[in-house]
């Protein structure tokens, strides 16, 4: 038997490790898991050593509040590895939490191999976390095509398995009617996903826009009515700050119920982030937004090093999907163009297709992505075990 210790800090993470999971007990039954992780890996049976909501955070400021806790459950993961001496620590993005977890590590002389899932953006921002990468891990498995040879320089083993929401495509049927009635949605209600993220600081400064964009929204539609998808940890806060919206709307919780209402709906706003991405695989016309706070913002809008916030964007290079971030977060930029694509179908669809031809491309040519990453992982403790 062997033990995979995961850390995955934030929902996106969670996702993925689910899907490697899944493929590592798939080719192996009698693997073990431990570590920390969301709601996504416990449906699998993961206990998570915390609630991961703790230390998901976003911004440069915005982190300060937070970093006695961040300390504190620093210390646990550390101590937790220790303990259980895992055959294998699999890393998977959070690189400002997990950076500390590996120095850590490193500095407690802890020489159990390590790999981390999902590369660092360094092509977009911070190219120097590139060797740190590869200081800190013994291989890195990477969503995009392109990105390992930034950390091969620096002698650090890469493999691309390619990013496992394109399987999403397989996993849902047909019966959308079902999952209108569930929700007590009417048959002919115009029906779109909102989606303003999984962290505490994204709804507070996201909600109050999207709720903009659907008070103006629904004075073109007033059979409009909201799907909003939402985790177990921050469900509550959404639901609140969603009572006095003025339009039909319910949260849904889960991976199935999310896909769902992709499925069953017109149109989405949503987060940039990996939410792009599973819009994308559902072929779901849709707008992404986000913001910081002043500071930050301010900071990113200067020192970025892409053109680009949505991973479709940047893979085409062009607006596929329109974006509105930092200071063009703004309902009177939003709206216009989301009207334009809702009354459009033809615009929709092109969109859609593009986008999910664009996705298309992160799946490597010799198997499925959790499939591929598994083998890696596999292979990994094989080695050590010898």
């Amino acid at each position: 038997m062997s033990l995979v210790y995961i850390i995955a800090g934030e929902p996106s993470g969670d996702l993925l490790a689910s899907r490697l999971m899944s493929a590592l007990t798939a080719k192996s039954p009698d693997i073990k898991f431990a570590g920390m992780g969301g709601e996504t890996m416990a449906a699998l049976g993961f206990e998570s050593l915390f609630d991961i909501s703790e230390i998901s955070v976003m911004g440069i400021l915005e982190v300060i509040p937070k970093l006695p806790l961040v300390m504190k459950r620093l210390k646990q993961v550390v101590a937790d590895i220790e303990a259980k001496r895992p055959d294998v620590i699999v890393t998977v993005d959070s690189w400002g939490f997990v950076r500390q977890v590996l120095s850590r590590l490193k500095k407690a002389g802890v020489t159990t191999p390590k790999i981390h899932y999902v590369a660092p953006q360094v092509w977009a921002w911070k190219k120097g976390r590139a060797k740190t990468v590869a200081q800190l891990t013994d291989k890195l498995m990477t969503l995009l095509p392109y990105e390992p040879p930034y950390f091969e320089k620096y002698g650090l083993e890469c493999v691309f398995t390619g990013h496992p929401l394109i399987e999403n495509t397989v996993n849902l049927s047909d019966d959308y009617q079902s999952f209108r009635k569930k929700y007590g949605i009417p048959e002919n209600a115009t029906l779109i996903s909102v989606l303003p993220g999984s962290r505490n600081s994204e709804i507070k400064r996201l909600i109050p826009v999207f709720k903009q964009v659907i008070g103006k929204l629904s004075k073109t539609y007033p059979d409009l009515f909201l799907v909003i998808p939402s985790v177990a940890a921050i469900a509550d806060k959404v639901r609140a700050a969603f009572a006095d919206v003025g339009v039909p709307h319910c949260i849904v919780l889960g991976q199935f119920e999310r896909y769902s209402a992709f499925k069953s709906g017109s149109f989405a706003l949503a987060a940039s982030g990996t939410v792009s991405l599973e819009l994308a695989a559902y072929k779901t016309p849709h707008i992404i937004a986000y913001r910081f706070g002043y500071v930050t913002n301010k900071i990113l809008k200067y020192h970025a090093g892409t053109k680009y916030a949505n991973l479709i964007n940047i893979l085409a290079d062009k607006f596929v999907i329109p974006e509105f971030v930092l200071e063009n977060c703004r309902e009177d930029l939003i709206t216009p163009t989301t009207l334009d694509l809702m009354k459009n179908s033809d615009k929709a669809t092109a969109q859609t297709d593009e986008a999910f031809n664009y996705l298309m491309q992160l799946k490597p040519a010799d198997a499925m992505p959790s499939a591929k990453a598994a083998d890696v992982v596999l292979a990994c403790i094989r080695s050590e075990n010898k």
